[in-house]
């Protein structure tokens, strides 16, 4: 099967370096989530991938190979800014990309009708794309990028501006691709989705990529987490406990991490003394919480050229 690597990939503006030593992979049949803050590389990483963007140093491979122009024609590309040529119909649009990617015409017209079709646009072929809801133009972006039958997905934002039926049907879509052995990367502010779609996450902050697993282990990472509910419990109760931390404090429980483990048992104590404990459970933190503690103090942007 297909495999996307990117190694050591390097990006300078001036004085800024854009993206600093990123490597990472994608096998065939995996699904990728690639996330970060505003500015912190993911859509410059993807343009190298595309070719549009060439990097100062480092390099993408296919299969061990390094990626050309023969190879990219094979990837599936969807922009977060919107790619569509806004004044062409839809079915003209995408017909002709499909063509531009090697397709002839009468596979071209096929593959139009059965992916409209699959994403439920195939009523506005002939409209021009300007004309449509933000909803059905990332719809018919997604068709574009998949148009091809490509061996490579990358996308960028491509659940930004759906409504929950499309976010289903797009999830399918991707779920789909990976399962007949197609690499597919994706970017996503919507840490839910990613959380549930994705066989491993890269989180990349400033340029750097600071994690990259699977879920489980990325949240089975780091501190302890424990839920205490005790209801006679004054605010900041658990604060003065060594080696304790209040990451929440309201009327579902306090949660506090603790550095190592026992530090638990002296938050249960502690909680006891204030009165009954009800509950004293471990607390897994989510793809959201772990985003917040990786990236969230990071407030560089990404300049790129036009």
């Amino acid at each position: 099967m297909t495999r996307l690597e990117l190694r050591s990939l390097v990006k300078s503006y001036g004085t800024r370096r854009v993206l600093d030593d990123v490597s990472f992979t994608v096998d065939g049949g995996e699904i990728l989530g690639f996330v970060g803050a505003n500015g912190a590389g993911k859509t410059t990483t993807m343009r190298i991938v595309l070719g549009v963007l060439a990097p100062d140093g480092g390099e993408v491979l296919r299969d061990g190979r390094p990626l050309g122009p023969a190879q990219r024609r094979r990837i599936g590309y969807m922009p977060e800014e919107r790619g569509l040529y806004p004044k062409m119909k839809v079915g003209e649009q995408l017909e002709y990309l499909a063509r531009l990617h090697g397709l002839d015409a009468a596979a071209a017209s096929t593959a139009t009708r059965e992916w409209t079709e699959r994403l439920g646009v195939s009523e506005r072929l002939g409209d021009e794309v300007q004309k449509l809801s933000l909803g059905n133009q990332q719809r018919v972006q997604l068709a574009a990028a998949l148009v091809h039958s490509p061996e490579i997905l990358v996308l960028d934002e491509p659940f930004s501006g759906l409504d929950p039926v499309a976010v289903d049907v797009m999830s399918s879509v991707l779920r789909e691709r990976s399962a007949v052995g197609v690499p597919v990367v994706f970017s996503s502010h919507q840490l839910d989705l990613v959380e549930r779609l994705c066989d491993r996450v890269g989180i990349i902050r400033a340029g750097r990529m600071v994690a990259l697993d699977t879920v489980d282990r990325l949240r089975s990472a780091g501190a302890a987490r424990w839920r205490v509910v005790a209801p006679q419990a004054a605010p900041g109760w658990a604060a003065a406990v060594p080696g304790a931390r209040v990451v929440s404090d309201g009327p579902d429980g306090t949660v506090v991490e603790v550095t190592h483990d026992g530090v638990e048992q002296q938050v249960l104590a502690a909680a006891l003394a204030t009165g009954p404990v009800h509950e004293l459970t471990r607390v897994r933190p989510s793809l959201t919480d772990l985003f917040r503690d990786v990236v969230a103090g990071d407030q560089h942007h990404e300049e790129t050229p036009a």
